[in-house]
């Protein structure tokens, strides 16, 4: 029984000794894939802020928002959209917009994005850059981008607004708020139109201030306390014998 005992350790000792050594150093684990993004649903991002109902109605209109969506959740760019608030499509902009043809409208909302995700620090950065290209395309569809003490200002050519806070900034997509509608160049041209100055209240002396003269007091010599008396006044205020040798002697020169 002690023979049957120590034959079965030893049994066990070479069998072990007979294994290669295994290294662990020498196993790699393959990491683990990094989680996809979620989807991102842009109209509903636009849907719950802003509010940013009349932009998110443009570009579901002009069908942008297909190529925004393509953009955020189909590459690896990302993208950045700038949003005016209801308010900011005021009366005047609305009938701008309207004169525009499909294309032009199309390109206007184009214009509003980047292909390509852009933190508010890469924004500022961008300053340096000089044009950055829009959706849009051309050199004449480019924003110009200013720092100014931390506060990102954005130029068309005819539209000069600034970002006023970040609606959402998680990778695929950053979306910040602008004060105004954004016009390419391309469409609208370089000249932003001046703001009209107020017109001038009228300068009218008070009647007390007014100076005297020998045709009445306001001194206009149209007023009618400065007008001659009528010929039918003078007649009807002379003197009864007057009258009546005006009457005959215009009866003698009758009958002559």
């Amino acid at each position: 029984m002690d023979y049957t005992f120590v034959f079965v350790i030893a049994s066990l000792m070479i069998f072990s000794c007979s294994m290669p050594a295994v290294n662990a150093q020498s196993i790699s684990l393959s990491p683990a894939p990094a989680p996809a993004p979620d989807f991102v649903n842009l109209t509903d991002l636009l849907s719950v802020a802003g509010p940013f109902h009349t932009f998110l109605n443009y570009i579901e209109t002009t069908k942008v928002v297909e190529t925004f969506q393509n953009q955020a959740n189909d590459t690896k760019e990302g993208l950045t959209l700038f949003v005016p608030k209801d308010d900011a499509f005021s009366k005047k902009t609305k009938q701008a917009l309207s004169n525009l043809t499909a294309d032009q409208l199309k390109s206007v909302f184009l214009y509003h994005a980047l292909p390509h995700y852009y933190s508010l620090s890469d924004l500022r950065n961008l300053s340096q850059v000089g044009p950055i290209s829009t959706f849009a395309g051309g050199q004449l569809s480019a924003l110009n981008f200013t720092d100014v003490s931390g506060t990102v200002h954005l130029n068309s050519g005819w539209t000069s607004t600034k970002i006023s806070s970040a609606v959402h900034a998680t990778y695929p997509v950053a979306i910040y708020q602008v004060d105004k509608v954004l016009l390419p160049e391309a469409i609208f041209g370089t000249d932003i139109p001046p703001t009209p100055a107020p017109a001038p209240s009228p300068d009218i002396a008070p009647a007390a201030d007014a100076p005297a003269s020998d045709k009445g007091i306001s001194g206009d010599s149209t007023s009618p306390t400065s007008s001659p008396p009528s010929s039918s006044h003078k007649i009807m205020s002379s003197s009864p014998l007057n009258l009546i040798l005006a009457i005959v002697g215009g009866s003698a020169a009758f009958f002559l």
